[in-house]
């Protein structure tokens, strides 16, 4: 999704409808970079129910107040009667979204499992049907923005699966839902208002303006304030749409992407292999000549020539590793998280014919829960690696802490945590 609203649990990579949850891109609230799994989600038929059952007389009321107080706010924005009555006639208050964006997964979900299913054959086969019938659109947005097709393809297949998982929430209701009652309330309302300029614009009714129940829009998933930023009126109708237009989505895709700072003609990276003895506490960025000069190589070919690039490794030293360029910092700002940008790189490059990722993952390693990734925290801190509050998201200083902590053990200071590093730090 467009969007990287930091805690809605939206569609995309992780559309909730796809049984997933990710980290937003263009605003997108998901939870610190890590793809989470989904288990404990509403089903589709409890969160019809749920929006069934009767409103509470005194929410209601306090909902309608709410509604009227902000419509108020709108009109003095500069949103048109016109544009208020028919985005607003119709909104409702949807239980259901506060149950989505309360809802805290248990598991963090491995990367190669989220891997699995964003690059899956079935959707690499879709992904190069979908290019095939789109092309002549999707080279011409190449064209224009300097964005491969393949990349374009890739995106819309993991934001929407091709369009066939974009949701069909009410973006209004939606945000209304959100700013009324849910955790991010501030920015809730500035999407909402967003929405209503976008409805003033003519670019889309509003009956028409539906998402993911965390409001991300359409086959790639803009939050309203990306489309009001990025969306491109690619079949030159006048409006923007993305719900509809393929030419749309295309060009504003690669539009978003190149204002994210994309290079033509530059790969997103490429897997590599580390010499013996890598420091991978290692995390600021290098000219490729650089990194070359410590060892590294390429697991085919040629490294790719950049003159800023870091070195990911999602699974630490026992999986494979991605020295990366400025294009997958660019993926990066469309979802900020490295599971999803890591997908959105390997699905362009199998709908394009090149190689799959070939080094293994450590698949016989169990996730640790968030009460894992808490106690984590807290045996770190016990012992003097100061890692902050104990969240129960590995986040930077999480791992900072970790590599310390490792680093001291004489172990491989990857910062990739394990059950077994866990029982190592709570018995220390």
């Amino acid at each position: 999704m467009l969007s990287c609203i930091q805690g809605l649990s939206s569609a995309r990579p992780l559309v909730v409808r796809r049984r997933f949850v990710r980290a937003s891109l263009l605003g997108l609230v998901l939870a610190a970079g890590a793809v989470q799994a989904d288990s404990g989600l509403m089903s589709e038929v409890d969160a019809r129910a749920a929006d069934k059952a009767p409103m509470d007389e005194r929410q209601r009321a306090s909902f309608e107040q709410w509604l009227a107080d902000f419509r108020r706010h709108a009109a003095a924005e500069g949103i048109s009667e016109q544009a208020l009555a028919r985005a607003f006639d119709g909104v409702r208050y949807r239980p259901s979204i506060i149950e989505h964006d309360r809802h805290q997964p248990e598991f963090v979900q491995p990367i190669w499992e989220y891997l699995d299913t964003a690059v899956s054959s079935t959707r690499v086969t879709t992904g190069r049907d979908k290019l095939a019938a789109h092309r002549d659109t999707a080279r011409e947005m190449e064209r224009r923005y300097g964005v491969p097709a393949e990349v374009i393809v890739a995106i819309w297949g993991i934001e929407s699966n091709y369009g066939s998982h974009f949701g069909d929430y009410s973006a209004l209701d939606a945000f209304a839902t959100l700013a009324f009652d849910g955790r991010r309330r501030d920015f809730a309302r500035r999407e909402l208002l967003a929405a209503l300029r976008i409805v003033d614009a003519g670019d889309i009714p509003a009956r028409d303006m539906v998402g993911s129940w965390a409001g991300a829009m359409g086959h790639t998933q803009f939050i309203p304030s990306s489309f009001r930023a990025y969306a491109v009126d690619g079949d030159g109708d006048g409006r923007r749409d993305i719900w509809h237009s393929i030419p749309d989505v295309m060009a504003s895709t690669a539009n978003y992407l190149k204002q994210a700072g994309w290079q033509a003609g530059e790969p997103w990276g490429a897997e590599v292999r580390l010499p013996d003895g890598f420091d991978y506490a290692q995390t600021g960025r290098k000219s490729t000549a650089k990194w070359r000069r410590q060892g590294m190589r390429a697991v085919s070919g040629a490294l790719p020539e950049f003159s800023s690039a870091e070195v990911i490794v999602p699974a630490g030293a026992q999986g494979p590793a991605f020295l990366t360029g400025p294009n997958f910092r660019s993926i990066l700002r469309y979802n900020n998280a490295t599971s999803y940008a890591l997908a959105v790189a390997k699905l362009s490059d199998a709908i394009a014919g090149r190689d799959g990722i070939v080094q293994g993952w450590p698949r016989e390693q169990a996730p640790l829960t968030r009460d894992d990734v808490t106690r984590l925290q807290r045996s770190l801190n016990r012992l003097g690696y100061d890692v902050g509050g104990a969240d129960g998201i590995m986040g930077p200083n999480t791992r900072k802490g970790l590599r310390a902590f490792q680093r001291d053990q004489g172990l491989t200071a990857d910062g990739f945590a394990t059950q077994a590093l866990l029982a190592r730090l709570e018995n220390a």
